[in-house]
């Protein structure tokens, strides 16, 4: 399967005019680990453990050096029915496929611009951006050489703590509203291979804690600690918490729902989002799920002429 895959990302790039041997290579390994795991040879990932009470371990980034966020609090993490996080709970599935050729392409484009914090937003509620923040995290996190964080940046409706079977945890609205300190509640969620900043509870003001000046300096703090930083954001409309958190990253993935998003819903998140940091969008729920043409239709990412990929690429993530 992997030398197939690799066949297809050769013929891809030849067709657009440039080569991606780090994407190829990476595509290759992510599809032999998938072999091996089908094979029995090595897991997916690691044991998901029960939910508990936060221990006392610690974990520490000795491969890459420390840092003020080199001692986290090491956390086991219990996915729950329907949680739809497929690329912890079902990574054979399609959907799972689907999240890691997304992984690739953002690794594609990391090759030609600076990308390494990401925003995941929607037009509205109930459209799949935190299922789709929470499985990017997990994807991006299979690198172990890479430090990847999930950060929960809705924080009126916080909901990713519960996707992981995590209990109250005080995160960045704790954070915000106390004296200047140093951020202490980044957790590393066990079996997930990703680190973790919970939203805290919901604030009544969060318009007012993110424009306080203290979240800027904080993702300056964490753009230099870690390589990847995906933030799961509110919806664009009809909330100005989105606008704030585009000023702060380097791409915004939009997130649409088959059957769910209405074209002038759509129409006006795309106006109200900076076209030069949008890097696509991912199409959530598609009806369009046979497999019979699995391979011509597998990247999630709508193109743009920023990102520079081929724009013929199909948008449709089936989860």
């Amino acid at each position: 399967m992997s030398k197939i895959f690799e066949a297809l990302q050769r013929s891809e790039a030849e067709r657009s005019g440039s080569e991606f041997p780090d994407s190829l290579s990476l595509a290759t390994e992510l599809l032999q680990r998938a072999e091996l795991a089908s094979a029995g040879t090595i897991p997916l990932a690691g044991t998901i453990p029960s939910a508990g009470t936060i221990p006392s371990a610690v974990i520490q980034w000795e491969e890459v050096g420390p840092n003020e966020f080199s001692e986290c609090p090491r956390i086991p993490i219990s996915i729950l029915p329907g949680s739809r996080l497929v690329c912890l709970s079902d990574q054979e599935s399609l959907a799972a496929e689907k999240f890691r050729f997304l992984g690739v392409r953002l690794r594609q484009i990391q090759q030609s611009r600076p990308l390494k914090k990401i925003l995941i937003t929607s037009t509205i509620p109930e459209e799949g951006k935190s299922v789709v923040s929470g499985n990017l995290a997990a994807v991006l996190g299979f690198r172990k050489q890479q430090r990847t964080l999930l950060l929960e940046g809705d924080l009126r409706r916080p909901v990713l703590g519960a996707r992981f079977g995590l209990g109250k945890l005080s995160g960045l609205t704790e954070w915000l509203q106390g004296e200047p300190r140093q951020m202490t509640s980044i957790y590393h969620l066990d079996g997930a291979g990703f680190w973790f900043l919970p939203a805290g509870r919901p604030a009544d003001n969060p318009l007012e804690l993110m424009q306080s000046g203290r979240l800027s300096a904080l993702i300056e703090q964490l753009t230099a600690a870690f390589d990847w930083i995906i933030i799961d954001s509110p919806p664009v409309l009809p909330l100005a918490d989105t606008s704030l958190w585009a000023r702060l990253v380097d791409g915004v993935l939009l997130v649409a729902r088959e059957g769910v998003t209405q074209k002038r819903q759509l129409k006006r998140g795309l106006e109200a989002l900076d076209h030069s940091k949008l890097l696509g969008m991912v199409l959530n729920s598609s009806t369009n799920s046979d497999h019979e043409n699995y391979y011509q239709r597998y990247s999630p990412v709508v193109t743009t002429p920023q990102n520079g990929l081929q724009q013929d690429s199909p948008s449709s993530l089936n989860l």
